[in-house]
């Protein structure tokens, strides 16, 4: 999982960096239940999360992989939602492919 690629602070566990992509998780499925950050897709389906700040480094494609494996329903919501508004579906190859946005949405690239 991308989240697991990201270095440790220093000092930090990998049991603390565990806690902090879950509780970081956490906030996500909040945040996108009350819609204060929204689901973007891209032309070729990729996913990004917009306005999500407070994200502890953790990429939009491990947020979406992680929630998307744990069959969230806050993101199957907040997916449906972005589908019927932007006129596109989520493309899981696009997103196993690993296309992404830096930027909530704004640009995509694949680096």
């Amino acid at each position: 999982m991308p989240c697991d690629t990201i270095r440790l602070a220093p000092t930090q566990t990998l049991q603390q960096r565990v806690d902090q992509v879950e509780q970081a998780l956490n906030r996500l499925k909040r945040y996108l239940l009350t819609g204060s950050v929204r689901v973007q897709i891209a032309p070729n389906g990729a996913v990004a999360f917009a306005a999500w700040k407070d994200r502890d480094s953790i990429s939009d494609v491990c947020a979406y992989r992680s929630l998307a494996a744990s069959n969230s329903w806050e993101l199957r919501q907040a997916v449906a939602k972005a589908e019927s508004q932007q006129g596109r579906k989520v493309n899981p190859h696009a997103v196993t492919a690993g296309h992404h946005s830096h930027d909530g949405g704004k640009t995509w690239g694949k680096d």
